[in-house]
């Protein structure tokens, strides 16, 4: 049989030396001239590495979510496995900053802290989001909707949910890539914006063959 190295298992490579490479520059870091160990710098929970990495996260869970939702409502091969990279590529990435928190020993849910804090804006700016809401992210309502959809219009509604959500998504990443001060970090935040882009152009594409076109 022959196996082929899609977008998706790449991301899921790249998901690991980045990790690699991260436990790397950590173990650097800690050494500094003439051998003498120093411990390196961890990011404060109020810093835009923490707040990037915990809200990204929340954010890539819904993208989750949505993708799975769609698989189960439509046939069609392209959306399925637009859902399915979508799925597996954020999952990784979560599954990175996740561990970057628990590296640098702080938690995943800051309570006292507001979405979008570490950015400098309120947390319902952007992308139609209501209050409480990361930009692009949908509201209850919406996903209710896409669970009822079939189909054409399960197609359409996840591809013009998914748009939103990947143009709130680049918006944060882009944020990290300003504010962010560790490298991997920062590279992974760049990633997902070239991606994202990407898949903002094919969804755009997508939704035009199906006679219909973003919402915004």
């Amino acid at each position: 049989m022959t196996f082929t190295l899609t977008r998706t298992h790449w991301a899921a490579l790249t998901a690991v030396v980045l990790a690699l490479l991260f436990a790397g520059a950590a173990a650097v870091a800690s050494t500094g001239d003439g051998g003498e160990a120093r411990p390196p710098r961890t990011p404060a929970a109020d810093s835009a590495e923490a707040g990037f990495a915990r809200d990204m996260s929340v954010h890539h869970q819904q993208a989750v979510e949505m993708s799975f939702i769609v698989r189960d409502r439509t046939t069609d091969a392209e959306v399925r496995r637009l859902a399915y990279d979508i799925a597996n590529t954020q999952a990784n990435q979560r599954g990175m900053m996740q561990g970057w928190l628990d590296l640098w020993g702080l938690p995943k849910v800051a309570m006292d802290q507001e979405p979008m804090a570490w950015m400098g804006m309120p947390s319902h700016h952007g992308g139609g989001a209501g209050p409480g809401l990361m930009p692009g992210m949908a509201t209850k309502a919406e996903l209710d909707r896409l669970r009822a959809a079939s189909g054409r219009q399960a197609e359409i509604l996840y591809l013009q949910l998914m748009t939103d959500h990947h143009k709130g998504g680049v918006h944060m990443a882009q944020g990290c890539v300003e504010k962010c001060g560790v490298p991997v970090e920062r590279r992974l935040a760049q990633g997902m914006v070239d991606a994202q882009e990407s898949e903002i152009r094919l969804m755009a594409d997508m939704l035009a063959q199906r006679g219909a076109k973003p919402r915004g």
